[in-house]
């Protein structure tokens, strides 16, 4: 690989094609890409037009200086820091091979350089965009309570331990702390991936960056705004982001021999002769036939087309890899690790079982018709799931008067003359037949509320979150690619956790992980040496998305953060896509290599020609050239559907 590659986004996989932000393709450095490029296409075009010689050369000249400038200043100043780049090599070469009539070629290295700074710097502009809008979730101002009850509206970052605050209904809690007054359901899938809100009582934790629900929380704070789980989540992500993979240290290694190398051999070949009494313009002639021959153009068309040819053919398919890395790293993956909700699962709650209880004198669809009527009021994700059900089975809702809701408890409501609650069986003490139902549906992973009819028990309801369809033949596919069975790394409990897991073919579970737990556990499984790919959708996956060697993310469920992370995203929400991208990148991986095999055979080549004899400069260029085409229309093998179709076997 060459520094192209890394500078096209080997160094942060959340690059995105499209920023969504303001300002990603207004920067500098793609203009001048973009300015470059065309000036490359109208100079090529003056000249296959047969036009003026001083027109193409002119539109060439202006394009050296749009796109050559930002790598040549990039390299002086690294120059400055006493290391060589291969941006300010490539730049010489460029202004070489114009200096010897081979403008062309100068061009062309020209627009390549200029094209992957230009992706580098929107790569970067993306993810501190991203980072940004992770702390808006935080809210800018909260209530915060003196002691004699007074309320006044500070700043969030000024919160203290030990400061009092007030999260009034549908507000988002402005720090960590405890409840210490009030009931509420809280939404804090943002943290923990959990997919139904969590009740909260007195004594229970919070986490800044969550949504209150319909009730009212006095909240004792614990921790300064620094120290937030949010803030955290920044400062992972941000720490993983800057973190170089090992291969791109080697790259940078192996860039500074070889820039040096190659260097030293053209300032001797242009020396050396010059003093033994050779001619000026021979010696120049000789150097800067050695610079275009072994200037990595046929490297970097041996790296690029295979990938961003698999790239596009996956694209084709509903899948996104944002870089030629990421589609690199997907190649060297040795085990897969899923987050659960929204990922493994669909992460929306359904309505999964309806217990009856003897004696009710109902059956399940009269059950579920009276209970989606008194839910219908109610924008509780388990409300939602219940009226879905009845919707879907096609029965009438009745209309509900008396609506109320008790945030952490339940709902009441007055349905055809009778009195309706559905809540939290621990909202109060049932019989054994209740209790061992309750307990049935939570050992299964599922979510219990218990349902009562003018004060009588009468059913038992289940909600739960439905696995993907196909998630056990993805998980098997992956297995039998990777030859290790994938790991579920999730918020939510065990029980939870398990089951699902079960019904995917997963063994290794590991649950209750907040974000810092889920990057122990990706660390843990990279301390092996296994290269990790991770599948999330929510914020509190992406510290442990950046940690992974490589990330995929569901597109449609995914959070905003999480889709800049991952350097892979899956738009349809489809799993399966999982496996045939690794199978399809680890093709490209074998098309790279024997195409980098061809490429330095030919460079060595004319190299040892150049140094050996005397290489006649047109065939300097035909060779060069020629090996840049092979290698190039080699890599456009993996662009039909055929090869996504035979990744998918």
């Amino acid at each position: 690989m060459t520094s192209v590659l890394t500078r096209a986004g080997a160094s942060r996989q959340s690059a995105a094609p499209v920023p969504r932000g303001p300002g990603g393709w207004s920067l500098p450095e793609v203009r001048w890409a973009a300015a470059a490029t065309a000036l490359f296409a109208a100079g090529l075009a003056a000249r296959l037009a047969h036009g003026p010689g001083w027109l193409a050369w002119l539109l060439f000249l202006a394009c050296y200086a749009a796109g050559g400038w930002g790598p040549g200043l990039a390299g002086l100043r690294a120059l400055r820091e006493r290391r060589l780049d291969v941006d300010l090599l490539m730049v010489a070469a460029a202004v070489g091979a114009a200096a010897i009539g081979q403008v062309l070629d100068g061009g062309l290295l020209i627009v390549i350089f200029a094209t992957s700074g230009a992706l580098e710097a929107v790569a970067t502009h993306r993810t501190a965009q991203a980072v940004r809008g992770l702390l808006g979730l935080s809210p800018d101002r909260a209530v915060r309570l003196a002691a004699d009850g007074r309320e006044e509206t500070v700043d969030a970052v000024s919160l203290a331990a030990g400061d009092v605050i007030l999260v009034r209904p549908g507000e988002r809690v402005a720090a960590d702390g405890q409840v210490v007054d009030g009931t509420s359901d809280v939404d804090q899938a943002t943290i923990t991936g959990e997919p139904l809100p969590a009740a909260k009582e007195p004594g229970d934790d919070v986490f800044a960056g969550t949504l209150n629900g319909t009730g009212a929380l006095t909240v004792s704070v614990s921790r300064a705004a620094a120290d937030t789980v949010i803030a955290r989540i920044v400062a992972m992500v941000e720490e993983a982001s800057g973190t170089k993979a090992r291969t791109q240290l080697f790259i940078e290694k192996v860039e500074q021999r070889y820039s040096l190398g190659m260097v030293t051999a053209t300032v001797l070949l242009f020396a050396v002769p010059l003093l033994a009494g050779e001619a000026l313009q021979a010696s120049l002639l000789r150097a800067m036939t050695f610079m275009i021959v072994a200037s990595p153009c046929a490297v970097v068309l041996a790296t690029m087309p295979p990938l961003l040819s698999a790239m596009a053919n996956a694209g084709r398919h509903g899948v996104l890899v944002k870089s030629a890395v990421a589609m690199e790293k997907a190649a060297a993956t040795g085990v897969v690790a899923f987050d659960k909700t929204g990922t493994l699962t669909e992460g929306t709650p359904t309505l999964a079982a309806i217990r009856v209880l003897p004696g009710s004198g109902r059956d399940e669809q009269q059950i579920l018709a009276l209970a989606a009527s008194a839910e219908n009021p109610s924008e509780h994700p388990l409300a939602r799931a219940v009226v879905t059900a009845a919707r879907e089975a096609g029965l009438p809702l009745l209309g509900a008067t008396g609506f109320s809701a008790q945030p952490g408890r339940g709902i009441t409501a007055s349905v055809g003359g009778h009195q309706v609650w559905i809540g939290r069986p621990a909202a109060t003490a049932w019989s054994a037949d209740v209790s061992a139902l309750v307990a049935a549906l939570e050992e299964d992973g599922q979510t219990a509320a218990v349902m009562t009819v003018d004060g009588e028990p009468v059913a038992v309801l289940g909600i739960a979150d439905r696995i993907r369809q196909g998630a056990a033949r993805t998980v098997a596919r992956i297995t039998a690619l990777t030859r290790t069975t994938p790991v579920l790394l999730t918020g939510d409990n065990q029980r939870a956790a398990a089951r699902l897991a079960a019904q995917a073919g997963i063994t290794d579970v590991r649950a209750g992980l907040l974000p810092e737990d889920k990057v122990r556990a990706v660390r843990e499984l990279e301390s092996g040496g296994r290269n990790v790919l991770l599948a999330g959708d929510g914020v509190n996956d992406a510290p442990a998305m950046a940690a992974a060697t490589t990330a995929a993310a569901m597109g449609r469920a995914g959070s905003d953060l999480a889709l800049d992370t991952a350097g892979i995203v899956i738009m349809r929400d489809d799993l399966g896509v999982i496996p045939a991208v690794i199978a399809l990148a680890r093709r490209a991986r074998r098309v790279v290599s024997a195409n980098l095999a061809v490429a330095a055979v030919i460079i060595a080549a004319l190299v040892t020609w150049d140094l050996a004899g005397h290489l006649p400069l047109p065939l300097g260029v035909l060779g060069h050239e020629g090996s840049t085409v092979i290698v190039g229309l080699n890599g456009l093998r993996l662009l039909p559907s055929r090869a996504w179709d035979k990744a998918t076997r």
